[in-house]
């Protein structure tokens, strides 16, 4: 079966749904905070399984620390990162093929017309009229599409409640009973899923995982652990940069973002994430641009590095200035020194929220102090200064934030040791997936991990990797549940059960709605058969996935 087939079939199994989801039965009124189903978090995922769960007529909560709904999706990552979208099915898909549905309306194109806009895809189309799905979009639109999810499928969603982690999950006999939230309410399910970026409910529920970085011995992998020496993509330092404050002065002491420390040995493990950023949404449509402000506590001397990498003759600022409708961004980290704050972030996946919030603040001076120093600082090269100046925060974007997304790229936090472990050699099929549910296809990327000084008194970039999957994979129904012995009633479509290096390809937002339709129908399974979620029958899921459009293997 060809790719096109795959693709019409697909939209077909969606357009049948599609008729019929307005008819859908909708679980009457339940007792607030007691559901079949409770979900916690706010991301894409959440949402979608919430959809999914209603839709197996289940009743469901979703138990959100987010105001805003959909993650990085709504986020700020509006050029979506894809891969193959032939296996991108089921409410995933429906998701793409909503806002496509928006951008086919004159009233969508409020900054350009639709006929300007350059429609440049990864591999199909932004706007895929043969399919109806559109995959380059505005945060604002994002965000709006799950919101209709929310009042077309009536989901209660309790926003800013966040899970008491040190008292808050009630386990009886290996199954969850109840979680409570730091404002004291308390919800009782029968089924729960963890589709946070961060695993807490995992965590809290003492599900075992990992933070950081497997040795490549752990699983038998090629590209897992420390990645000295490897450089791939562009974000490397490609010219000799002192790391010290006086070049060639290791006295004079080092410049903002260098480590000291042994960068660890090639292949080594280690409890280091890579970087953290926000996916800016810019515009350099003077009628809607907000010029880049300069943050309290404004230091330029944090971007020594740039300055020096722009003196040596680095052109590329503007490379990952993505193109999204409206003549707006996805502005992402790209080259040696750029939105990435690297090193900044490796306590954030088992810290305390008081600590995150610390770092998420951290990071957002930064990231702005970015910007504002190469738009305003006598340092930066004439030509990128004056093009830089025409370019600033979009006003239409963020409007509660300050025009700042509210959601920092989680990259990577905690992941669950499962029932099945993702590694990269399901990811390029050396080895058979068992039970699949979904598919990925994205290349496996992880960004930098630390930024440390070479034998030869130079600066350098490490854990930067891109590494093709070769097609699309399966995902393991084992990588979303915990061992039996763990807990019994939880399914975690985020933080799956995944090596450091094969979670770098998972973790694109299509795929966490997939693999949270699919925690969901498992839920709704385990719960009609009274069972574990270890116990589902997997050609019944089987059978339901596919039902419903989800893509499992590649021809």
């Amino acid at each position: 079966m060809t790719t096109s087939v795959i693709i019409r079939n697909i939209v077909g199994i969606f357009l049948l749904w599609g008729i019929s989801c307005t008819e859908a039965v909708v679980p009457s009124e339940h007792e607030s905070g007691n559901a079949d189903i409770i979900v916690y978090g706010g991301t894409s995922a959440a949402i979608i399984a919430a959809v999914e769960g209603v839709q197996s007529g289940k009743s469901v909560i979703v138990v959100s620390p987010d105001k805003h709904l959909g993650g990085m999706t709504s986020g700020g990552l509006g050029f979506t990162d894809t891969g193959n979208k032939a296996v991108i099915g089921g409410l995933s898909r429906d998701f793409y093929h909503r806002l496509w549905q928006h951008y086919n309306t004159d009233e969508a194109w409020k900054w350009q017309a639709r006929s300007e806009y350059g429609n440049k895809g990864q591999g199909t189309p932004a706007i895929d009229g043969e399919n109806r799905t559109m995959w380059i979009f505005e945060p604002h639109v994002a965000e709006a599409v799950y919101e209709d999810l929310v009042r077309d499928f009536h989901l209660q969603v309790d926003r800013d409640e966040w899970l008491d982690r040190e008292q808050g999950v009630q386990k009886e006999n290996g199954r969850i009973i109840s979680i409570r939230t730091l404002s004291g309410k308390t919800y009782t399910g029968k089924m729960f899923i963890d589709a946070t970026y961060e695993g807490d409910l995992m965590a809290a529920a003492g599900v075992p995982y990992d933070v950081g970085r497997e040795s490549e011995d752990t699983y038998g992998e090629e590209w897992n652990g420390v990645q000295t020496g490897v450089l791939h993509h562009g974000h490397w330092f490609k010219t000799d940069i002192s790391p010290y404050k006086i070049p060639g002065d290791p006295s004079s002491g080092l410049v903002y973002g260098v480590s000291a420390a042994y960068p660890g040995d090639k292949g080594a493990g280690d409890d280091k994430v890579q970087a953290y950023c926000f996916r800016t949404c810019m515009t350099n449509h003077e009628a809607n641009r907000l010029p880049f402000p300069r943050p309290e506590g404004y230091d330029s001397t944090k971007y020594e590095l740039l300055g020096r990498v722009f003196d040596a003759g680095w052109k590329e600022w503007f490379n990952k200035f993505d193109l999204i409708p409206n003549h707006k961004t996805d502005t992402n980290n790209h080259g040696p020194f750029s939105s990435d704050n690297i090193g900044m972030n490796y306590d954030y996946p088992e810290a305390s929220y008081e600590r995150r919030k610390e770092i998420i603040a951290e990071h957002e001076q930064y990231q702005k102090g970015l910007l504002y120093y190469v738009a305003n600082d006598p340092r930066v090269p004439d030509d990128i200064q004056t093009e830089m100046q025409t370019w600033g925060l979009a006003k239409d974007e963020f409007i509660d934030n300050g025009n700042w997304p509210h959601q920092i790229y989680v990259r990577e936090s905690r992941r669950m040791i499962g029932d099945f472990v993702m590694t990269e050699n399901e990811l390029l099929k050396r080895r058979e997936t068992p039970r699949p549910v979904g598919m990925g296809s994205y290349t496996m990327d992880s960004h930098n991990v630390q930024r440390y000084i070479k034998p030869d008194g130079y600066v350098q970039n490490e854990g930067d990797i891109g590494v093709s999957t070769n097609g699309p994979y399966s995902i393991s129904y084992g990588s979303l549940i915990p061992k039996k012995e763990d807990c019994e009633n939880l399914l975690v479509p985020v933080c799956v059960s995944s090596s450091h290096i094969a979670y770098g390809s998972i973790r694109m937002e299509p795929v966490f709605m997939i693999l949270g339709q699919s925690a969901a129908a498992a839920a709704g399974l385990a719960i009609d058969k009274d069972i574990a979620v270890q116990d589902v029958d997997y050609e019944e899921l089987k059978s339901d996935l596919l039902a419903k459009g989800q893509v499992l293997i590649a021809d």
